[in-house]
This record gives C-alpha cells, sequence and structure tokens, in this order.
C-alpha cells in the first residue's frame, strides 16, 4: 500500500498486539479540506475521513467497551469508528495520519487500567493534619485578639 514500509499483512492492518483488521473493512474518503490553505484547500480534497466498524477490528468486548468510551464521539450511530485528518496538504499523508490514531486509539484500548486499592491515611499524617489546623487555628485566634 505505501512504501513507508507500513505494518500490512496478508491478513490486513496490524494494530496492535494481536489485533488486525482486514484492508477490505477500512473505509477511506477524502473531502475538501477548510480553513486557510490558498486555492489548494479548493481544488484538492486532502482531508482523510477513515471509517471502521468497531466488530470488525477484532476485539474482546471488555476491550470493545474501553475504545468506545475513549473515542467517544468519533463513534457514530451505526457503530463505527470515524477518524478525520487535515492537518497537511497531500492526502498521503493525511491517510497515514488517520491510521497512526487509529493505532493508538487500538493500543490505548488493549491496556486494562490498574484497579485503585483505596488505602487509609498513615496515622503520622493524621496528626500531621490535626497539627497544622490546630497552628492555623491559632495564628486566627491571635489575630481576632489583638482587634479587641
Amino acid at each position: 500500500m505505501h512504501a513507508s514500509g507500513e505494518d500490512n499483512t496478508v491478513a490486513g492492518l496490524v494494530l496492535g498486539p494481536g489485533v488486525a483488521v482486514p484492508l477490505d473493512r477500512l473505509r477511506f474518503a477524502f473531502v475538501s479540506s477548510s480553513g486557510p490553505g490558498g486555492q489548494n484547500v479548493n481544488k484538492r480534497a486532502t482531508k482523510c475521513q477513515l471509517r471502521v466498524r468497531i466488530e470488525d477490528l477484532g476485539l474482546s468486548l471488555e476491550q470493545t467497551a474501553r475504545l468506545a468510551a475513549q473515542a467517544g464521539s468519533s463513534i457514530t450511530a451505526e457503530h463505527e469508528l470515524l477518524i478525520v485528518c487535515d492537518a497537511y496538504r497531500s492526502q498521503e499523508r493525511n491517510k497515514a495520519e488517520t491510521l497512526d490514531r487509529l493505532r493508538e486509539i487500538v493500543l490505548r484500548a488493549l491496556i486494562r487500567p490498574k484497579r485503585r486499592v483505596a488505602t487509609k491515611p498513615t496515622r503520622g499524617s493524621r496528626e500531621r493534619r490535626i497539627n497544622d489546623k490546630k497552628a492555623r487555628g491559632e495564628v486566627k485566634r491571635m489575630r481576632s485578639k489583638q482587634g479587641d
């Protein structure tokens, strides 16, 4: 696909460890970019839109839920992940950027967040907190007595 040495295999595009999506499941569309750029913006459709169904990514239910939560508004009503890039003036660079973003999203979804273990404050930290509160109260008390 690209001469830049992209991770294309017979099975498809490798997105992470154990995750590959068939190339025919990736749908690219190129549209006109917005914003500055002179006549180049008006003549060329360089903005890249990548659409891929979440189910086609081959993630587990837990990973799919994490991906959906992290992607937020990038998930369409048809359960597709929509990634858009118009950072560059060429279709190829914008296409490569959308694939990089897809990899990043998938890699983030693969990582299971660590569970937070609730801990109690130590005895020393409780004592320091109380001592600090008493010292602060004493400062305020001294101020009020001087005003009388």
